[in-house]
């Protein structure tokens, strides 16, 4: 089924949040600055390894597929992906108010954009849920529009997320394991010459992966 790679393509294409929590570069950052990274990374690591085996499931189901396969693939990867967010927006708030001027406002604004993107996520796997995997044009044309919803989330501004990254605090976060990109098991296959079912740009934004929906590979910067 051909949408199927266009599906993988679209999702391949995306830009997500998750590591708008990676920094990198060097620098001397005061005790607490690598304190607060620390308290984050430790939570984060593992909700950035789900992330990653979820956007796998994703692609890899995609490409080759049947229907009610890839509706259960991408069933459970949203959720997971959903979750994650969630469980990450929580590690950012118990880490407390990060050190330094006006982090306060930047921590709050990374906690609400994570959380009303895992709440996008459970929206796009109830729609994905409610495809009929037995019609094979009816759900390639669900398929479609979960691509469009899927293409929306990419999109969200991360300003607030990019900020968080960027200074001390990114260059904190970058030195702790916890945060480095996860590399899911197995390499997801090629999806070339089958794009997006409608035309768009990749995503300019920084804070986040550019291989898939949960990879942790930053795009300008997952």
């Amino acid at each position: 089924m051909k949408v199927n790679r266009k599906f993988s393509a679209a999702v391949s294409g995306g830009a997500l949040l998750v590591l708008a929590l990676t920094g990198c570069g060097d620098g001397d950052d005061s005790a607490k600055v690598d304190a607060w990274a620390k308290s984050v990374c430790e939570k984060a690591q593992p909700q950035i390894q789900k992330r990653a085996d979820a956007q796998q499931a994703i692609i890899s189901t995609s490409v080759d597929g049947k229907p009610a396969d890839i509706q259960a693939a991408d069933s459970k990867a949203f959720k997971d992906i959903a979750d994650a967010n969630r469980a990450l927006a929580s590690a950012v708030q118990a880490a407390g108010t990060p050190p330094g001027e006006g982090q306060e406002q930047l921590q709050q604004d990374a906690i609400k954009e994570l959380n009303a993107t895992a709440t996008a996520y459970l929206d796009l796997k109830k729609k994905v849920d409610e495809l009929d995997p037995k019609d094979q044009q009816e759900f390639a044309d669900g398929l479609k529009d979960v691509a469009k919803g899927l293409k929306k989330i990419q999109k969200t501004d991360q300003v607030a997320l990019g900020k968080l990254q960027s200074g001390d605090l990114g260059k904190a976060m970058g030195k702790q394991k916890g945060c480095q990109r996860a590399r899911p098991s197995v390499t997801p296959p090629p999806a070339a010459g089958d794009g997006p079912s409608e035309p768009s740009g990749k995503p300019s934004n920084a804070a986040g992966p550019s291989k898939s929906a949960g990879s942790a590979e930053p795009e300008a910067s997952e």
